[in-house]
């Protein structure tokens, strides 16, 4: 390097080559550096984004769970307090009526998963309760002093949250006035509290909590945050709480979280401290709990997804402009060469004809040398081309065989699928038909998993790998086909004629690759139909010694000529939002496990025919 520099110098080389360098480093330094800042920034608002709409699809879940478990008590204060059995027991106060109303209330409490019931006089002190039994039975206590008595008395009914005066637990209070002909007799009350519902959040290892109209945290999955609040209340309303005793002593303190971000409405990123951790940083939502003035809170970190989507979004970033850069100072080194050699060349040009007349020989034998070393320089120049032009080729069709948009193709109808059973949950959510939404909900998770495994089959498949052959269960892969199908061709798979095999007739290969394959033959075969009225899609399967034939054939317009025979080539399709990646996966899935696909086609229909080898199960 110093003999190269010392040369330029002796060489008289232009000023702009002998800068180059320097000033390209700047500029490189600086194009590496804004563009990783602005990498940093996009990855940053992508991740958030991404975790905005995850967060409030768990936020809205967690709210109709939260609802579903409010709504089960609602109807029994309304129904008790026109029951006859209690509207006598306040009105006559007999000892065996209350008594009876004692063990009644009992057993409601058993089957109803309420905390306590309990029926007060219009004086406020318990008549019956369903704990009646206890050491801590609320019998005998006043209870008028409780803004739920005083509300239900006035009003008729009442809900409100506070801690119990006697068992210490914090609960739900839903209150109804109980009257007949005479007036005003009592008040039924139902306690409500959320243990089972606060140990599924804490299942979740994501803070979540409930706050009411104050801003206190009523229901949390952190212990250690109820009655804390979400922002420091004015001094006159905090005494006014304290004095209702609707917290018991709760010191009413602000939660451990700070420095908030606005990002929408619903939305913010905040500092906050967990117990048993240090700050972190948290994406907050908000979401109002229907029914009620509360409103549901949930905190997702930040830092694991900010900081993957940053890194990815750099290392992408410098892939793309190291290799320009890498390009940029080949051509300014091929240019600085070129110039230091049309220097040197001059120089010894002027050399030579100084003293052509007394070293002619020398001249002669160094003009040679000259030639053949140029001579060499074009050979390597040309070399250097060809072989440039070989490397930027492969590097595309490299980038060409990473058909990531495969991807979107493959799922597109699981993901269909798992809208509309979403849909029906929050329908059966709103009906308080949990067992139909948990149903609902499994399906979910199920098509969510299988989303999964068709990515990591995808990869392999961009990857050229194959999965391990193993027997399938044909008529189970129909099937599960068929299900995916059924949410986008919704109203019109009545025109898909399937003759199921028998069960335990299997094939070898892969259930999530095979139906990959099954639902692109069904799907191009029910959009080539879109417009028929006799349109119908007939479903077959043969067995023969060693194969199972699946024939798939509709009775639509045909293939194209103009496109049959590249068929199975990537991106060759006749629809207008078509990939044309569908068959190109499928006949490599079907050579991976050693079949083979063979169509047929003409006017009065296509049939796709799938040879795959027979297994046992």
């Amino acid at each position: 390097m110093l003999e190269q520099r010392h040369r330029e110098k002796s060489l008289k080389v232009p000023a702009f080559a002998r800068t180059t360098w320097p000033v390209f480093g700047l500029a490189a330094t600086a194009i590496l550096i804004s563009a990783l800042y602005a990498a940093g920034h996009y990855g940053r608002s992508s991740a958030v984004a991404a975790l905005i709409a995850q967060g409030h699809a768990d936020a809205n879940l967690k709210v109709a769970l939260l609802r579903a478990v409010l709504e089960r008590p609602r109807a029994l204060p309304l129904l008790l307090a026109e029951d006859q059995q209690v509207v006598g027991a306040l009105a006559s106060r007999d000892a065996e009526a209350v008594d009876a109303l004692d063990r009644k209330l009992e057993g409601l409490v058993a089957g109803t998963h309420a905390s306590v019931l309990y029926v007060t006089g219009r004086d406020g002190i318990a008549v019956a309760s369903s704990n009646w039994r206890e050491p801590l039975s609320f019998v005998g206590n006043d209870y008028s002093f409780r803004e739920y008595f005083q509300r239900a008395m006035e009003n008729g009914t009442a809900e409100h949250f506070a801690l119990g005066s006697v068992s210490k637990r914090p609960g739900l209070y839903i209150s109804r006035r109980a009257e007949n002909q005479a007036g005003a007799l009592g008040v039924v009350v139902v306690k409500m509290e959320f243990d089972q519902l606060e140990s599924d959040w804490r299942e979740a290892n994501r803070p979540v909590y409930v706050t009411d109209a104050n801003g206190v945290v009523l229901i949390t999955s952190i212990p250690s945050w109820r009655f804390t609040t979400a922002a420091p209340l004015p001094a006159e309303r905090l005494g006014a709480i304290r004095q209702s005793l609707q917290f018991g002593d709760a010191p009413l303190t602000p939660l451990p979280i700070v420095r908030p971000q606005p990002l929408s409405d619903d939305a913010s990123i905040v500092s906050a401290v967990l117990p048993g951790t240090s700050e972190g940083e948290y994406l907050r939502l908000l979401t109002p709990v229907p029914s009620t003035s509360w409103r549901l809170e949930y905190l997702v970190p930040t830092e694991p997804s900010v900081a993957a989507a940053v890194r990815e979004a750099r290392l992408l970033a410098l892939a793309v402009l190291v290799p320009i850069l890498a390009l940029i100072a080949f051509l300014l080194r091929r240019r600085q060469m070129i110039t230091i050699r049309i220097a040197a060349e001059k120089t010894l040009r002027e050399e030579l004809e100084r003293r052509v007349t007394e070293r002619t020989v020398d001249l002669s034998r160094a003009r040679d040398l000259l030639q053949e070393e140029i001579a060499d320089h074009r050979s390597t120049e040309s070399k250097l081309q060809v072989v440039q032009q070989e490397l930027v080729q492969a590097n595309r069709l490299a980038i060409l065989g990473q058909v990531a948009a495969g991807v979107a193709h493959e799922i597109n109808q699981p993901v269909a699928t798992i809208r509309a059973y979403a849909d029906n949950a929050r329908i059966f959510l709103q009906r308080n038909r949990k067992a139909s939404a948990e149903e609902n909900l499994g399906e979910i998770a199920a098509l969510t998993e299988r989303i999964g495994m068709i990515t990591e089959e995808l990869k392999a498949f961009g990857r050229k790998g194959r999965t391990p052959p193993e027997a399938v269960d044909l008529r189970g892969a129909i099937e599960g086909a068929v299900v995916l199908l059924r949410s986008r061709f919704a109203g019109r798979l009545d025109i898909l004629a399937i003759d199921l095999p028998p069960p335990g007739l299997a094939v070898t290969g892969n259930r999530v690759r095979l139906e990959q394959v099954l639902i692109n033959l069904f799907q191009n075969a029910l959009e080539a139909l879109e417009d028929r009225t006799d349109a119908s899609v007939n479903v077959s399967v043969e067995t023969l010694t060693d194969e199972i034939v699946i024939r798939v054939s509709d009775n639509g317009p045909g293939i194209d000529p103009s496109i049959r025979s590249s068929l199975f080539s990537p991106f060759n399709t006749s629809k207008e939002k078509g990939l044309g990646l569908g068959l190109v996966i499928s006949k490599d899935i079907v050579a991976d496990y050693g079949g083979r696909i063979e169509v047929e086609s003409g006017e009065t229909g296509t049939t796709f025919i799938v040879y795959l080898r027979k297994a046992a199960l």
